[in-house]
């Protein structure tokens, strides 16, 4: 199926209330420092709105966005951006007990083996520390491995827990090529209302000011923010795909 057809079904899901797309607690995971911010933030404000604060897990350190700097090495860039992690969350209201960082090196997030299994269950646990009925993953298309390995810890952990709700947020992906072709049938899922957080919104991803060009001065090749992305992250709905 081609990117474009799949870009118009999004645009064609259903505008519908919170409570229908995630009923209940939800868990977040988002591969970097900046994915919560960029594809839910709309609904973690929605969310703290109802009186549900989303638990939201970083998984990687985001460390490898500026491997050409030698003033900030992987150990300083990640606690950079940790902190603006929580900078994030706190322009959206979200309690700092709501926010985990699991650490692990940006751009080798792991599919399978041991790592990845004490991943899922820690996943697992929290879920049931804060009783979620909803896990949130990206989108399988996301052109990022770390991405893709996030969504896979989700298929993983509605194997193990099939009670659990997993629905998917595109990031990267609605920038593929439009004639790019992916494995995928027409999906299905939901748009979410988010104009009344856009502001809010804005400021969360701003917080990612590693990733904006304004903290690493010496890498003229690292990682920066598109704007067509940023255009994109920004619209009144957050996609959520049923998976």
């Amino acid at each position: 199926m081609r990117v474009q057809e799949i870009l118009k079904s999004f645009s064609n899901f259903p505008v519908s209330s919170f409570e229908q797309i995630a009923p209940g607690s939800s868990l977040i995971l988002s591969p970097h420092p900046d994915d919560e911010s960029l594809g839910c933030a709309g609904f973690i404000a929605t969310a703290i709105k109802h009186g549900r604060p989303p638990v939201v897990v970083i998984v990687s350190d985001g460390s490898a966005s500026h491997t050409g700097s030698h003033l900030w090495p992987p150990e300083r860039l990640a606690s950079c951006r940790q902190e603006e992690s929580q900078n994030a969350a706190n322009a959206l209201g979200l309690p700092s007990d709501h926010l985990f960082f699991l650490g692990l090196q940006d751009s080798a997030v792991p599919t399978a083996g041991v790592v990845f299994e004490q991943i899922v269950r820690r996943i697992l646990d929290l879920a049931a520390r804060y009783y979620c009925q909803n896990i949130l993953v990206p989108w399988r298309h996301d052109p990022h491995c770390d991405h893709e390995a996030v969504w896979i810890m989700g298929q993983r952990v509605k194997a193990l827990r099939p009670n659990l709700r997993i629905l998917a947020y595109p990031v990267w992906g609605l920038t593929l090529p439009p004639e790019q072709e992916v494995e995928e049938p027409v999906p299905a899922g939901w748009r979410l209302n988010v104009e009344a957080c856009l502001p809010a919104k804005r400021r969360a991803i701003e917080a990612h000011r590693s990733q904006r060009g304004l903290v690493v001065k010496d890498d003229p090749d690292g990682f920066v923010l598109p704007e067509y992305l940023m255009e994109k992250m920004l619209q009144p709905y957050e996609i959520f795909i049923e998976s």
